[in-house]
């Protein structure tokens, strides 16, 4: 493995309060092709109980991008980011959030490890996101580090 896994697992990542802003969620839902006018139009959310614009699913893996360096954990652990590929990503709801909503993001490093003899690291990213004390999404991401073939 050529990340080390005690400091990955332990690396401390700062929280990050984020407020949902209509103009992102619509150009979010565009960018997905999602065609829902809930996602778009606030009279079509209320029209179907939504006090404002639901935050769509996927919205959580965004998040946490807002941050000015939000890859700096991969720099720190001396990834390349040129080795980097998305492995996999799910969302396990609790609530919805909504634009207005003020929600804070914690995250940290659940688990890391190696296959292929060390050719690939694997690092478990998990941030929950709450509102005040509620929760309302645990988004968990799989990224795939390729290691030179002289770390092996």
């Amino acid at each position: 493995m050529v990340i080390d896994r005690e400091r990955a697992l332990t690396l401390p990542f700062p929280e990050l309060t984020f407020t949902v802003e209509r103009g992102r969620l619509r150009a979010f839902a565009r960018a997905i092709g999602e065609d829902d006018p809930i996602y778009v139009d606030v009279t079509a959310a209320r029209a179907v109980g939504h006090p404002d614009l639901p935050v769509p699913p996927t919205f959580a893996f965004s998040m946490g991008l807002e941050q000015p360096n939000p890859f700096w954990y991969l720099e720190t652990l001396g990834i390349d980011l040129l080795r980097i590929l998305h492995g996999e990503q799910r969302f396990h709801y609790q609530a919805l959030a909504y634009a207005g909503d003020e929600l804070r993001l914690s995250t940290h490093i659940a688990d890391c490890y190696s296959k292929r003899e060390g050719a690939l690291d694997f690092l478990e990213i998990v941030t929950e996101v709450t509102r005040e004390a509620d929760p309302i999404v645990t988004a968990t991401s799989l990224l795939v580090v390729q290691n030179p073939e002289d770390a092996r």
